[in-house]
């Protein structure tokens, strides 16, 4: 069962003129008594913050971790997957829109305790459980007991996240989370201003925090957009800080876009954007780069960056060779390969299997 005071969401502070003003994102939400922020989940009710999808799911499935994308978080494992409604971002390039864009509570068909969830989990032998489809930042608080439930149990826990959040939320948030995907969407504040309803440089401070800051294990996605942020120029820039500010190892994704949402007239990335951008990449010294949404296995596949032995041969999501040591070694070279790796990888492959998870009062 879930209790009422679940509900209450944290992060606000009363302003002079009577609002409320959310604390979580930059958004800064300001709301009047039975508002809603610019996400749609968090309501000003009775003085109170209230988060209208805690305990609430658009749907639970088990995922390969390949999928989040995170490619040196136990190769080969699988993941609860789950997400609500709603999103602090306004991406006019939204690929999961139906979810994160929705307003209509609705869909949150399914509904499960922290408990619940971390139960389950176990019982399908999962390593981890994900918080994604929409942006688990707005449901801080919820994933956060997710989390500590999956603790409990020994299950790890992953975000997948724009990593649009203020200081203190990102604190507790990241406190609670073992691994993470965070978009960086461009490497403008125009691109991100006119497409995303958001800035550039709380994401990166973001990024500057769980490397410099955590230990939680986090790799990065950019959604290349052809015409938009896919320019020899901003793809190099984005590299550099990269190296510079992150470190070489930590892995990039660079992933095909396909037309959506509000953005139906802009055509599927080629498959030669995302070669090119992992090309670039390679030559500012990244060690880890990948390509997703596409069939390309020089792409898919983790090499050594001493000795470029293919230590984790990959075709889409299903792992056909994985030569790391029980360590997270080279078995040819010797050096440490970054992540998180077992013994052996799993072997969960390619499928998605559709959950329901049964409450026990």
């Amino acid at each position: 069962m879930i209790e009422n005071s679940a509900y209450l969401g944290r992060y606000w502070h009363m302003l002079d003129d009577g609002r409320m003003q959310c604390d979580l994102c930059p958004r800064d939400c300001k709301l009047h008594e039975g508002q809603r922020g610019a996400c749609f989940v968090r309501m000003r009710q009775n003085n109170q913050m209230i988060l209208t999808t805690y305990g609430r799911s658009s749907g639970f499935c088990i995922d390969p971790i390949e999928k989040k994308p995170l490619n040196h978080f136990y190769p080969g494992s699988s993941v609860l997957s789950f997400g609500t409604a709603g999103c602090n971002l306004a991406c006019k390039f939204c690929q999961n829109w139906d979810i994160s864009k929705s307003k209509d509570m609705d869909q949150l068909m399914d509904q499960a305790s922290p408990n619940a969830i971390a139960s389950a989990a176990e019982s399908y032998g999962c390593k981890s459980v994900a918080f994604t489809y929409n942006d688990p930042v707005i449901f801080a608080e919820y994933a956060m007991d997710v989390a500590d439930a999956c603790h409990a149990r020994g299950i790890k826990t992953v975000a997948v996240t724009a990593g649009y959040m203020h200081d203190q939320a990102r604190r507790d948030f990241y406190a609670k989370i073992d691994a993470a995907n965070v978009d960086l969407k461009a490497f403008t504040d125009d691109f991100y201003f006119k497409l995303t309803g958001s800035h550039l440089q709380p994401v990166l401070d973001t990024l500057c925090y769980l490397k410099h800051e955590t230990d939680v294990w986090f790799e990065i996605t950019t959604l290349l957009i052809p015409g938009q942020n896919d320019s020899n120029e901003e793809i190099t820039a984005m590299c550099q800080w990269i190296r510079n500010e992150l470190g070489v190892d930590v892995p990039l994704h660079f992933s095909a876009f396909h037309p959506d949402y509000k953005m139906a007239d802009i055509p599927a990335t080629p498959v030669t954007t995302l070669i090119r951008a992992r090309d670039i990449a390679i030559h500012e010294g990244l060690q880890f780069v990948y390509t997703g949404n596409v069939h390309n296995q020089a792409g898919d596949t983790t090499f050594c960056p001493n000795c470029n032995t293919p230590l984790i041969v990959r075709d889409w999501y299903q792992i056909n060779q994985y030569l790391l040591t029980k360590d997270g070694h080279c078995p040819d070279c010797g050096i440490t390969i970054a992540g998180r790796f077992d013994q052996h990888a799993g072997n969960f492959g390619r499928k998605r299997i559709p959950i329901a998870i049964m409450e026990h009062v």
